[in-house]
C-alpha cells in the first residue's frame, strides 16, 4: 500500500486531541479511522494535549472507546508539565534559611488529577489562600468555579507564585467553543495584575517528549490551533498540519505570523491518507 502523502519521510504523528480526534465525547468524522489506518502502515501515533484535566490513563482509555489502540504511554498532557514547572520555579525561589526538605504548600485550580500529581510531587496541597500557600497552580476543569479563581487570585496577590498548565482560551466541546483555561487566567491575571508562568503547549518540552517517545526522528504535529499545536511544533523544530475541525481557519492561518504558520493546511485528518479535501 502506498505511503501517505505527508509521509516521504515522517516517521510519527504528534496528534493533538480536542477539536482534532474529538470534541467532548464526540469523535470528528473520520479522525479514527485515519489514525487507525497510520499506526497499521507503521507509522507511530503520540497524542500531546494541553488539557490538564484528566490522567493520560483516562485520556487513553477514552480513546478506547472510541475504537483506538491507545496506551497511556502515547499520551503527554501538560499537568505534568505543569507541576515541572512548579517544581522549577520553587527550587529557584528557595532563599538563603530555607529548609530545602520542607514540601510547598500548593494551591490547586484544577481537577483531583492535577491535585492528585501536585502531591505525588511532594508538594503539600492546601484549599485556600488563607492557608499561605507558596504557590497556585492552575489547570482547566470544568468545575472550576469563582470561588476558586477568588482563592487563586488572593494567594497570588499575597506573592504567591503562579504556574499555568496553558494558557488555551478555548476549548472545543461537542456544543462549540467553550472558555478554557487561558479564559479562566485571564480572570484571575484582571483581578491581580499579575500573569502566570505556563507550561506545556506552545512550548516545544511536550513534542520533544513525545517524538522521544515513540522513537521518532522527524515527527509530523497535527492540531487545530495556531498559537498553542503549530507554533509549539515549528518551535520543537517539526514538521506542522494545521487542521480545520477545531478553532483555527484558513483565514486566521493566511494572517498568522511567521512563527505559528504551518507547514500544511488540511481540512481533516484523512487527507493525511491521501484522501482529497
Amino acid at each position: 500500500m502506498a505511503s501517505p502523502v505527508f509521509f516521504g519521510g515522517h516517521d510519527a504523528v504528534l496528534c493533538d486531541l480536542d477539536g482534532v480526534v474529538y470534541a467532548g465525547d464526540a469523535a470528528i468524522d473520520g479522525a479514527v479511522r485515519t489514525l487507525r489506518e497510520l499506526a497499521e502502515r507503521g507509522i507511530a501515533v503520540a497524542y500531546v494535549t494541553n488539557n490538564a484535566s484528566r490522567s493520560p490513563q483516562a485520556v487513553a482509555a477514552h480513546l478506547r472507546e472510541f475504537g483506538l489502540d491507545a496506551s497511556a504511554e502515547q499520551v503527554f498532557g501538560s499537568a505534568a508539565a505543569g507541576v515541572s514547572l512548579l517544581g522549577e520555579v520553587l527550587a529557584d525561589s528557595t532563599g538563603p534559611g530555607t529548609d530545602p526538605g520542607a514540601p510547598a504548600t500548593v494551591l490547586v485550580v484544577g481537577s483531583d488529577f492535577l491535585r492528585g500529581e501536585v502531591e505525588r510531587a511532594g508538594h503539600r496541597v492546601v484549599s485556600s489562600a488563607a492557608d499561605g500557600p507558596d504557590a497556585v497552580i492552575q489547570g482547566f476543569d470544568p468545575a472550576v468555579s469563582w470561588a476558586d479563581l477568588a482563592q487563586a487570585s488572593y494567594a497570588v496577590r499575597k506573592g504567591a507564585h503562579w504556574i499555568a498548565t496553558n494558557a488555551d482560551l478555548t476549548i472545543p466541546r461537542a456544543e462549540g467553543i467553550a472558555p478554557g483555561n487561558g479564559a479562566l487566567i485571564e480572570a484571575v491575571s484582571h483581578a491581580t495584575g499579575i500573569r502566570p508562568r505556563a507550561a506545556g503547549k506552545p512550548e516545544p518540552l511536550l513534542f520533544q517528549r513525545a517524538a522521544e517517545a515513540v522513537g521518532a526522528r522527524h515527527p509530523l504535529v497535527v492540531g487545530d490551533r495556531l498559537d498553542t499545536d503549530i507554533l509549539g511544533g515549528n518551535r520543537a523544530g517539526y514538521d506542522t498540519a494545521l487542521v480545520l475541525t477545531g478553532v483555527d481557519t484558513e483565514a486566521t492561518a493566511g494572517a498568522a505570523t511567521a512563527a505559528e504558520r504551518p507547514t500544511w493546511i488540511i481540512s481533516g485528518l484523512p487527507e493525511l491518507l491521501g484522501e482529497p479535501r
